[in-house]
């Protein structure tokens, strides 16, 4: 084959096993065989619509089998997938269709007011409707798939062509594209399988947005890979899950602390059969201890990560064989990656020193898509890319992540940057200035409080704020709960002082 890419595993997985178990949702279930079908079907599609090499698909939707359709259809093509979050506004939809220039966007029927809005503001000429009728202006899904040929495609795809592109909120106030390569995928997959030990009769379980990389590369994509079986939940609901589970024996899965307290706190929990779980991967936050000791108690192997959307996303693990005599910690490098702590030298930190998290490897992004100037930043000496987290070594290797050296909020697994938030705000009539950081929260783990002073003659309330933000930001991002002030604090160079702000209206 011409395609060394991800859009090639499809065929690749039918020539040892066209028979088995690709994908369940809901009531259906999909083959490889008809995997690979349903996605040469989609990528004549979409070259129909004039889909070619370089070119970027987009898809806004809750968890469906068509994200994998649509990222294998695109790599068939040399095509770029772009995969958003379904909670966004239109606006904010708007914004990364139009950066990435996207061609097409495929959506789900529930999201088309909002991805109608966004296609027509950024001009993007073609929607495509999955799992639901079209509306005016768009094409259905299923009928466009089966209505064109199944004639299979190979177009020439290298490891270092982009695979997707996918966007993360920026400190300056927009949303960086993370350009992921069909190699970066290849490695984080390859990460997945062999520290994790996936076997092909995997049942891995994506509850978790398929539009984040965690349940994207490090789920459902290497399970694929060694061919087991991927069943995708549209979402997160705790008694749901425990019924999954135990009904399909689910041997592997992601979640945030968030969702796997949900579960351990559901009144199913203890008359559940939970015996087929090998291991469970928790990431996207700081895992309280007691999460940890429920889950041991349990009998079930959780085993931390961590990582980035920018390192694909796996950086740390704290594999299953070493999850009772370092449990606490992320973990150590994945086989393929490489991560150190250095100080603010950048020399390398010693055991029980604090330092910045650093990583390099072939699963590291290429570059923020037409960012250059925030690539190079991302990186030092050229090959090390700065997560800006902090984290403390043992003896041994392993890592424990203790700070966040960006401002960044991590709220439910959804990443918050403040600038965003802030940007937002002071777009409001009567503020004057605006700082947002964030604040404990028992079921968030975080949550958004925002400082605000107001313009002379102003007099808007905390209540006023939060709903004029409706509509301009996912409601995720909103913070919970406003401060109305007469001043900011502010160094001699007009920085605001986030931690006397911290210290004044944390509590």
């Amino acid at each position: 084959m011409l395609n060394e890419g991800v859009g090639s595993w499809a065929y690749r997985r039918v020539r040892s096993g066209g028979q088995r178990t690709a994908i369940t949702f809901r009531d259906e279930s999909w083959s490889y065989a008809q995997l690979a079908d349903r996605v040469t079907r989609l990528a004549h599609v979409l070259r129909g619509l004039g889909v070619g090499r370089g070119d970027r698909v987009a898809l806004s939707s809750m968890n469906h089998p068509s994200y994998l359709e649509g990222l294998f259809a695109a790599g068939l093509l040399g095509a770029i997938f772009v995969p958003l979050n379904a909670r966004l506004t239109a606006p904010e939809t708007a914004f990364s269709l139009r950066d990435s220039a996207a061609s097409v966007l495929i959506h789900s029927a529930g999201v088309s007011e909002v991805a109608a809005d966004a296609a027509e503001q950024a001009t993007t000429p073609h929607r495509i409707v999955v799992d639901g009728a079209p509306d005016a202006g768009a094409v259905g899904y299923e009928q466009a798939i089966a209505e064109v040929g199944a004639e299979r495609i190979d177009e020439s795809v290298r490891h270092d062509d982009p695979c997707f592109i996918m966007y993360t909120s920026g400190t300056t106030g927009r949303p960086k594209g993370v350009v992921l390569t069909h190699g970066n995928i290849v490695f984080t997959a390859m990460n997945a399988v062999v520290d994790l030990d996936l076997v092909s009769d995997e049942v891995a379980l994506v509850c978790a947005p398929l539009f984040h990389t965690a349940a994207l590369d490090f789920v459902a994509l290497p399970t694929l890979l060694k061919g087991g079986t991927v069943h995708i939940e549209e979402g997160f609901d705790a008694e749901r899950v425990l019924t999954v589970i135990e009904r399909t024996g689910v041997t592997y899965m992601f979640g945030v602390a968030t969702m796997f307290d949900a579960l351990s706190e559901h009144p199913n929990w203890t008359s559940t059969d939970l015996s087929s779980i090998r291991r469970v991967i928790v990431a996207a936050a700081p895992v309280p201890p007691r999460t940890l000791r429920t889950y041991t108690d349990r009998g079930i192997k959780m085993c931390q990560g961590y990582g980035l959307t920018e390192t694909g996303p796996g950086a740390l693990v704290l594999t299953p064989d070493q999850v009772e005599r370092k449990l606490g910690t992320a973990g150590v490098p994945h086989v393929f990656t490489d991560v150190r702590v250095v100080d603010s030298d950048g020399e390398p930190a010693g055991a029980g020193e604090r330092g910045e998290i650093q990583i390099c490897g072939p699963n590291v992004m290429r570059e923020y898509w037409n960012r250059p100037d925030a690539t190079a930043e991302a990186f030092t000496d050229g090959r090390w890319f700065r997560s800006g987290d902090v984290g403390v070594a043992d003896e041994d290797g392993f890592v424990t992540i203790v700070d966040r050296m960006k401002d960044m909020i991590i709220s439910g697994g959804e990443n918050v940057y403040p600038a965003e938030v802030e940007a937002a705000i002071l777009e409001l009539a009567g503020v004057a200035g605006c700082a947002v950081f964030g604040v404990a929260d028992d079921k968030w783990g975080e949550v958004g409080r925002a400082v605000v002073t107001l313009a002379e003659g102003a007099e808007l309330s905390a209540a006023d704020i939060g709903e004029l933000l409706e509509g301009r930001l996912a409601r995720y991002k909103i913070p919970k709960s406003f401060v109305v002030v007469d001043e900011i604090p502010r160094n001699a160079s007009g920085k605001i002082r986030k931690n006397e702000l911290r210290e004044r209206y944390a509590a």
